[in-house]
């Protein structure tokens, strides 16, 4: 779920390219910048909220945090990229895990292809696919 729209960009290519490579199931929700109801959480859900006060996580560290909701039973990862304000304190407090992509303030649309990117990444790295170097 994002605040705001891609429209047709090469910001909103990429995003595309990068999810029709991951072999989970996805979905993109577009929310105007401010109201729009957020859709329902169902039961065994995570949130995931992209803010720039969150965890720093290498793409290893990301993939395992997935890996273990995934084999604890949960159906569904919903990451939340917010409109220019980002979240409040309420919304952060519901969050499962608050990420940051570093410390600096990325435009949502980057925002948007750089998660599409580490879902595919985390996706090949527990896949155990040679995509991913480490080092």
């Amino acid at each position: 779920m994002a605040r705001g729209r891609i429209g047709r960009s090469p910001e909103a290519e990429l995003v595309d390219r990068y999810l029709k490579r991951i072999a989970w199931p996805t979905r993109v929700t577009e929310l105007p910048d401010r109201a729009g109801k957020v859709p329902d959480v169902a039961p065994a859900t995570r949130r995931i909220m992209l803010d720039e006060t969150g965890k720093v996580l290498s793409s290893v560290e990301f993939a395992r945090v997935l890996e273990r909701w995934r084999d604890d039973g949960v159906r569904e990862a919903r990451f939340m990229i917010g409109a220019a304000d980002g979240f409040d304190d309420a919304e952060r407090e519901g969050a499962d895990l608050l990420l940051s992509f570093g410390r600096a303030t990325w435009p949502h649309m980057l925002a948007r292809a750089m998660l599409a990117e580490q879902l595919f990444r985390v996706t090949s790295i527990l896949a155990n696919h040679p995509y991913h170097r480490e080092g």
